[in-house]
């Protein structure tokens, strides 16, 4: 089973498009609770909820050492049905990012991962050619500061369009093998409905819904809508520290099943 296929699968069965960032803040996380005490009892209260998790190499990285073994954790212990993204914005030259995609789909296990396409095609090259995993692209990101590339004008044959706008386009021609996939923030909304209108089957990893203030209405609306196209609205911090106390599982199961619920109802309108 392919990505694609596994990715469609939990959405149907879980009735959500919901991802749950694993973004562990040891600085919010309640006292006494080991790491993956606490990764274990996030993915136990919302599994049911959440189509996918993606799991952001940064806030294990900086760990150090011990920071792999958390990170393995933390992927080991989603139920193997549901798909796991790799949040780790990788691409190099072509011997490089053999290596990353080597470590994060055959080592780690990883059914996605996020790409950065600065370097071109042959940069993406070696993650698109495992043809059962999932490759996200940056293309629109909800950080304020995307505007300093991502709006620059450049030319596309007589025409000039925004950047992000010819990675749409770009990874549209490079989708051969039917795994590729945009990352689009939740912070831009009249972004998202040109860029699902260009790319109207192409699944869309959309950060910035909750703690970066992203409208889930237009989100759901505009991405996902009465087609059930496919979309993968992701929220960290919002859940997993909705509380820094010992109910933190539960605060966390309450804050996903209004997020679930409320993509469900906008998307159908």
């Amino acid at each position: 089973m392919n990505f694609i296929q596994k990715m469609k699968m939990s959405i149907a069965s879980r009735k959500s498009f919901l991802c749950v960032g694993l973004d562990p803040d040891p600085r919010l996380m309640p006292p006494g609770i080991s790491l993956n005490e606490f990764i274990l009892g996030i993915v136990k209260s919302t599994s049911d909820l959440a189509c996918s998790y993606k799991i952001n190499f940064a806030f294990f990285e900086s760990m150090g050492e011990k920071g792999f073994a958390h990170l393995k954790f933390a992927r080991d212990c989603v139920p193997e049905d549901i798909p796991v993204i790799a949040d780790a914005k990788r691409a190099d030259i072509g011997n490089t990012s053999r290596q990353y995609a080597e470590a994060i789909f055959s080592v780690m296990g990883f059914d996605a991962i996020t790409v950065n396409p600065y370097m071109g095609h042959d940069s993406l090259l070696p993650f698109i050619s495992y043809t059962d995993r999932g490759v996200f692209i940056l293309c629109r990101t909800s950080n304020p500061g995307s505007s300093d590339f991502q709006d620059v004008l450049v030319s596309n044959g007589t025409d000039k369009i925004p950047l992000y706008q010819l990675v749409s386009k770009k990874a549209a021609e490079w989708n051969q093998n039917g795994n590729i996939g945009l990352v689009v923030g939740a912070t831009w909304p009249e972004e998202i409905k040109q860029i699902r209108n260009q790319n109207p089957d192409m699944p869309l990893l959309i950060p910035g819904v909750g703690a970066q203030g992203g409208s889930i209405e237009l989100v759901a609306q505009n991405a996902i809508g009465p087609n059930s196209k496919m979309a993968i609205i992701n929220s960290s911090r919002s859940i997993i520290h909705a509380s820094c106390e010992n109910d933190f599982g539960i605060r966390a199961r309450l804050k996903a099943e209004e997020m679930r619920n409320q993509i469900n109802f906008f998307s159908s309108r």
